[in-house]
């Protein structure tokens, strides 16, 4: 079983083109892949479950859809929370530093970390105004500021500096919708990930969607650069 697995949400917009909707007809319908997802992974036995909601780079979309997305996102966080406590869930929001965030929404992420910061099940990682690159950046900038000596930084002392440190790094990175790109995704915790892409659009990836995914995955041998010992001449044990 992963411990960490990250979704990239691709397809709304898809989805609600082939049905001849405005593309926040298929945000709006994501609602229920997500939460079908959280339950999954959940019941699967998945540690840390991350899930790409808004880039630094969707601020580019037109004003009437990010506006749309915002208020939407803040009617999920508040209808969902409490569901979210029950289970055990710890919430964490990745990003959250641009003032383009509205102050109520962000005020609803701090309150929702507050509330099930103690919850010791699985932890739910929201990246929401998050770019993999400014996170790379921001804790170059934290390390020259704590004058850390340039032979002193490791790959361990780097990572001591991103956000959120106790992430592990992901595993199993499943990107919806057939599309295959990286897009600016925790790009230091996803360098060994196994990634896996169906074809189906987001808001109709369901449960079973997933545990196909984790599926697929246990069927992957990781290597991590090297070779496993079967594949060296040696007997697998």
């Amino acid at each position: 079983m992963p411990r960490h697995v990250a979704c990239v949400m691709d397809g709304n917009g898809r989805w609600a083109a082939q049905r001849s909707l405005p593309r926040t007809s298929g945000h709006r319908a994501a609602e229920t892949a997500v939460i079908d997802v959280i339950e999954a992974a959940r019941s699967a036995g998945v540690g840390w479950l991350s899930l790409y909601a808004f880039s630094t780079e969707n601020w580019r979309r037109p004003h009437a859809e990010v506006d749309f997305l915002m208020h939407l996102v803040r009617r999920v966080v508040r209808k969902h929370a409490p569901l979210l406590h029950a289970r055990g869930i710890r919430c964490r929001f990745l990003g959250v530093t641009d003032p383009r965030v509205p102050a109520a929404l962000a005020r609803d992420f701090a309150d929702l970390m507050t509330l099930t910061c103690d919850n010791r099940g699985m932890t739910l990682t929201v990246a929401f105004d998050h770019g993999g690159r400014r996170d790379i950046v921001e804790a170059a900038r934290s390390l020259i500021r704590g004058g850390v000596p340039a032979e002193a930084v490791d790959e361990e002392c780097f990572a001591a500096h991103l956000p959120f440190p106790d992430t592990p790094d992901v595993d199993l990175v499943i990107r919806t919708s057939g599309e295959q790109r990286i897009s600016n995704f925790m790009l230091w915790q996803v360098a060994y990930a196994e990634w896996v892409f169906p074809p189906v659009l987001w808001p109709d990836f369901r449960a079973p969607h997933f545990l196909e995914c984790l599926h697929t995955y246990q069927q992957r041998d990781r290597r991590f650069g090297g070779v496993l010992p079967h594949q060296n001449g040696e007997s697998r044990p």
